[in-house]
């Protein structure tokens, strides 16, 4: 990164975080560069009139002016990851590592309870086999109990109440990973061979889906992670 890219992408880390400090060692971690390097870089867009100014204490650091700073990005935790998972489809292109660095500024800028959220919902997302994803269908990122209408590859449908677990994205199809109440176990769902579903308002007992749990014989399965 050149020096005018990073001077601009301080003032953008400052102004996800405002009117929160971040410390120059902080910084100097955030950019691979050393923390002198950082104080030069604030000392130039301080010069050149940014609201710039340091905060003094042990939780202390470099602040941007509130006042400056953009109203505040409400995403939502389904969003964060709906953002995350577009990001594949800049895989092999220039414009990844740029994507990545807007998906951070928005993470930043959330509330710390709705990160959280989000962190726990990509955990739940698996992608196999490399390549581009499919659109996420509607039923993914619901974590309530759902009642669907299934048909499964003989044509031969059912009705059933499922837990949902996580999501398998293939290049083809996406997978619900679900307890499924009428079998008594857990079960793969192709959405696509979902009819309708309801969202119930019960909250499934909490289930976590081991690695093993998802019974996938080939391929690298990978977890999404909001860093793009």
């Amino acid at each position: 990164m050149n020096r005018t890219d990073r001077l601009y992408a301080l003032v953008e880390e400052l102004r996800a975080v405002a009117p929160r400090p971040r410390s120059a060692r902080w910084l100097a971690s955030r950019f691979e560069v050393s923390v002198r390097t950082v104080e030069r870089d604030i000392s130039a867009l301080q010069q050149s009139g940014v609201p710039v100014y340091a905060e003094a204490g042990r939780t202390g650091g470099y602040c941007l002016d509130k006042a400056h700073t953009m109203p505040p990005v409400n995403l939502t935790p389904a969003e964060a990851v709906a953002m995350a998972l577009a990001l594949r489809h800049l895989d092999g292109t220039p414009f990844r590592a740029e994507g990545r660095s807007a998906l951070h500024k928005l993470v930043s800028a959330m509330r710390r309870e709705d990160v959280d959220a989000a962190r726990d919902l990509a955990t739940c997302v698996h992608l196999l086999g490399g390549g581009p994803i499919p659109p996420m269908p509607p039923v993914l990122g619901v974590r309530r109990v759902l009642r669907i209408r299934y048909t499964d590859r003989q044509g031969t449908a059912t009705r059933r109440e499922v837990e949902p677990l996580g999501y398998v994205g293939k290049p083809d199809h996406w997978y619900l990973i679900a307890w499924c109440r009428l079998r008594e176990e857990i079960r793969a769902f192709r959405t696509d061979r979902i009819v309708s579903f309801t969202v119930l308002a019960e909250v499934p007992p909490l289930r976590r889906l081991r690695p093993e749990d998802l019974d996938i014989p080939y391929g690298d399965v990978e977890q999404l992670t909001l860093a793009g």
